[in-house]
């Protein structure tokens, strides 16, 4: 049930971005040959007007095949479908058909978060809130509380007001072993709290010795859940972005990375673990993997939507085409580096399943 439920989502997400592609293309003109349901060979296919549509052995995902994707397919093509093909149209309509999967994967992750909304879900908090204080740690000695904000911290000269737990985290390790001022909300009072963070604290505790609260529920109506939904959805989208281009930039200058990367294995487990906690759980998984789909799509990477975006940004703006066989070969390229991470990432998690570790 796993592997099939995993199968299902996998194969919808991929088919909401194709679909992108697809209807763009269609409104724009452009000869539309195949819309795959699953990857090739083909099982069998039947044709509606000048598209096949298809039904292909491997089950994950879909594709569309349009008419004229690189110039250098022009030789074989009919002289009267030439002024339809892809590479012929202006830079904007290729632009639109290039980025319409990614902004119809970001629709559905938008659409499914504001559908959660309605119905109360889990969101990262944006208050330091404490859920557990572990017995003889600084913050038990200083009196701190379980439901106790922590807003502000202070250390001499430095003052600063929290709105993450990450905030406080990386404070407190900053001044362990100094004495720190904390600004403290415990209910409609306000009050201030001296301790000295721990430089070394035990196994499994922080310098304060508190555990912080990481999520908060959020409920709203149908009026509010799309804005609402549209600011949280745009809000993981920018921080997938952002860990992409951190790893990246880690990975190429032979860094250590921190953030954690799951391929299909991970995705799999994950899912399992998602179904079990119910339909809610499951949604929201989806709703995240499709944000995720969308920003890895878009990098200006060779084989991806972001890749071919910005050779045509470059054609438009320097006014030169890509030499055809530069442009195949860097995608083919693209591809094969793509294929040997996903192959990389699944090994490793392999060696987590193997071994019992955590993915996240």
């Amino acid at each position: 049930m796993t592997i099939i439920l995993f199968v299902a989502i996998l194969s919808l997400l991929i088919l909401i971005h194709e679909f992108g592609h697809f209807i763009v293309a269609k409104k724009n003109g452009i000869f539309v040959e195949e819309f795959g349901l699953g990857l090739p060979p083909r099982l069998f296919g039947f044709k509606i007007g000048e598209t096949m549509y298809s039904l292909n052995l491997l089950p994950i995902g879909g594709f569309v095949k349009v008419l004229g994707e690189e110039e250098a397919e022009k030789k074989n093509i009919p002289s009267n479908l030439i002024g339809r093909t892809f590479y012929s149209k202006s830079s904007r309509v290729k632009a639109s058909v290039v980025v319409a999967g990614v902004v119809c994967n970001f629709l559905l992750g938008w659409l499914l978060i504001s559908y959660l909304f309605t119905k109360g879900v889990p969101v990262p908090t944006t208050s330091v809130t404490v859920e557990q204080i572990e017995k003889n740690s600084p913050a038990s000695r200083a009196g701190l509380k379980v439901h106790d904000t922590i807003i502000k911290l202070d250390r001499g000269t430095v003052s600063e007001n929290l709105s993450s737990n990450d905030e406080l985290i990386k404070l407190t390790n900053k001044f362990a072993g100094q004495e720190v001022t904390l600004t403290v909300k415990r209910g409609a009072l306000t009050k201030a709290i001296l301790l000295t963070p721990r430089k070394n604290p035990p196994k499994d505790q922080g310098p304060l010795g508190i555990v912080l609260k990481p999520y908060e529920i959020k409920k709203y109506g149908l009026v509010e859940a799309p804005f609402y939904g549209l600011y949280h959805a745009t809000r993981i989208t920018t921080t997938v972005a952002h860990e992409l281009v951190t790893t990246f930039v880690k990975f190429v200058t032979f860094q250590k990375t921190r953030t954690d990367v799951a391929g299909p294995v991970g995705i799999a487990i994950l899912t399992r673990e998602a179904a079990r906690s119910g339909i809610d759980s499951l949604l929201q998984l989806v709703a995240i993997l499709s944000l995720n789909l969308a920003v890895i799509n878009i990098f200006p990477f060779p084989a991806l939507d972001g890749g071919r975006l910005t050779m045509i940004i470059y054609e438009a703006t320097t006014k030169r085409k890509i030499n055809p066989k530069i442009e195949r070969r860097l995608n083919m390229a693209g591809f094969a580096v793509l294929l040997s991470l996903i192959l990389v990432v699944t090994i490793s998690d392999l060696i987590k399943v193997v071994t019992k570790t955590p993915f996240f």
